[in-house]
């Protein structure tokens, strides 16, 4: 069976129809649609289909309807087409929607959220101040340098997005940046300034990530079903606690999208579909982890080759899929989602990030082989989860909850059940 990571566009991956094909074929992308509108009052069927690209590109309107649009996509292809993920992760604003796709935020409310994102983005910096501009045939190293050559006290310039080791995005003050962009010229960079609106992902975008801060406080946050990568840490989140803290540094810090690939590809990821407008992620994707096939949804000929694959790994699951492997992996992977409530650094490490890594261990292990897991194998993962359940102090019911979807997911239920006792103690 398929290791599957979905992927989420940010702003720029936009287009005027975006959504059309799926939202007439699918009477539940309707009702997307008019969930996001009616939460915001804004008509997102006119805005995508109807409007005119100059409409549609004010960060405001773009940040809402590029999630609806990849919501849409994510609903259709896990309840719909039945695919199960193992990790998801959004480029900037995609972050929003890996998170909402997750269970982080209610749809409604992540529509308001990326409404208002949109608004005090652009309202951060006042135009002409801030500029962009993509780098190329350099590396991090020089650019980092050149970054900080260009710099003063009162005019600065930073990498904001690292996307692959071939894209690499610079912004900050225009003179700073413009000062960085000349060098590197020189010294034989390729440089392209970015048409936006502002300096993204720089400091000098502290006041809108503020007002997102207390924004996001208003609304409830939901433990995550699915690890999200973090632009921020390259990492899934721990926990979702730091989903309003993470979403705010993100703001300012740099994107580190390639790294992000990078652990997906160190996890074994073997596909990635990219649920959202156009195919910007497919195509990082080949240059940051070639080996991991990736589709986009988006494409005709890429949303059939996904039918076409998908349909044919869940005729032969009987066959391919080793439960015991599975288990493991969902073990893990609610292990990572799990709330945590226990903030004692010496019990923490020793009660979730020693079995963690122990878990992991064993599963690496056992795809080195390339043999079977065995019940001992799947035993010994759980009790792992369960002391990891109960070092992050997950409710005793919550924790029947996450331990009964894992063996309905993996079918483990009477094969385990002899073995296994359901409830922490």
């Amino acid at each position: 069976m398929n290791k599957v990571a979905m992927l989420f566009p940010g702003q720029g991956s936009q287009y005027l129809g975006m959504g059309k094909g799926i939202y007439d074929e699918f009477s539940s992308v309707k009702n997307i649609f008019e969930e996001a509108s009616d939460s915001i009052g804004v008509d997102l069927k006119k805005l995508c289909f109807d409007s005119t690209i100059e409409e549609l590109t004010k960060t405001e309107n773009t940040q809402p309807a590029l999630l609806t649009v990849s919501y849409s996509m994510f609903n259709i292809l896990t309840n719909e087409m039945g695919i199960e993920p193992l990790y998801l992760a959004g480029h900037s604003l995609g972050e929003i929607s890996a998170i909402t796709c997750a269970g982080g935020f209610e749809f409604s409310d992540a529509v308001k959220i990326v409404r208002k994102r949109g608004q005090v983005m652009q309202e951060a910096v006042p135009i002409g101040v801030g500029a962009m501009a993509a780098i190329g045939n350099s590396n991090i190293e020089t650019i980092e340098q050149h970054c900080k050559n260009a710099s003063t006290e009162s005019e600065q310039v930073f990498i904001s997005n690292h996307n692959s080791t071939a894209q690499i995005v610079i912004s900050g003050h225009k003179k700073a940046v413009d000062a960085a962009s000349k060098t590197l010229k020189e010294a034989g960079a390729r440089v392209t300034p970015l048409n936006v609106s502002a300096p993204f992902h720089s400091p000098l975008m502290q006041p809108a990530a503020d007002r997102m801060q207390e924004e996001m406080k208003r609304y409830k946050i939901n433990p995550l079903k699915i690890p999200v990568v973090s632009n921020v840490t390259a990492q899934p989140y721990v926990d979702h606690t730091h989903i309003v803290k993470n979403l705010t540094m993100q703001i300012v810090k740099s994107v580190r999208w390639h790294e992000s690939m990078m652990y997906l590809k160190n996890q074994q990821i073997e596909r990635a579909i990219e649920a959202g407008p156009k195919d910007v992620l497919k195509n990082l994707m080949l240059k940051n982890a070639p080996e991991i096939i990736t589709y986009s949804f988006d494409k005709a000929e890429d949303a059939k080759a996904i039918k076409k694959e998908f349909r044919r790994n869940s005729d032969d699951d009987s066959k391919l899929v080793d439960k015991g492997l599975l288990f493991i992996t969902k073990c893990i992977a609610e292990a990572v989602c799990a709330r945590n409530s226990n903030w004692d650094n010496n019990e923490y490490n020793k009660g979730v990030v020693e079995p963690y890594n122990k878990m992991r261990q064993l599963k690496d292990s056992i795809e080195a082989t390339g043999s079977k897991a065995s019940l001992d194998d799947m035993i010994e993962a759980f009790e792992m989860l369960k002391v990891i359940l109960k070092t992050k102090l997950v409710d005793i019911s919550e924790q029947k909850e996450i331990i009964d979807d894992i063996l309905n997911k993996t079918d483990s239920k009477e094969l385990l059940k002899a073995k296994l006792e359901l409830i922490a103690n």
